[in-house]
């Protein structure tokens, strides 16, 4: 099997939906025009090396973590962080009420 790393349309498709972010954010993000984006999603269209890098990048930033085809399993996407990581995170960032600058 091959190490290589494998970004499509339907993996990117998938990654969006797991982190639950929306195509114009995923876009905006990676520097890419929402039509692109949805038409690499579905197939109907490719995107550049440097499109499909800015995407992947872009989808990392939102948790999500791009699974290599290896010896153990096919190619795929899960989240950054675990359900326990994720409440931890949701708990800090309701304490101390409205985030500013800390003047300490």
């Amino acid at each position: 099997m091959s190490n290589e790393q494998i970004f499509d349309g339907p993996l990117a498709r998938s990654a969006r939906a797991l982190v639950r972010v929306s195509a114009k954010d995923v876009a905006s993000t990676a520097d890419v025009k929402k039509s692109e984006l949805k038409d690499f999603e579905k197939g109907r269209d490719d995107l550049t090396e440097q499109q499909e890098h800015r995407v992947l990048e872009a989808l990392e930033e939102f948790g999500a973590r791009f699974v290599r085809d290896d010896s153990h399993g096919g190619y795929g996407v899960r989240l950054k962080f675990n359900r326990a990581k994720v409440r931890a995170i949701e708990r800090w960032e309701d304490e101390g009420g409205t985030s500013a600058d800390d003047d300490v």
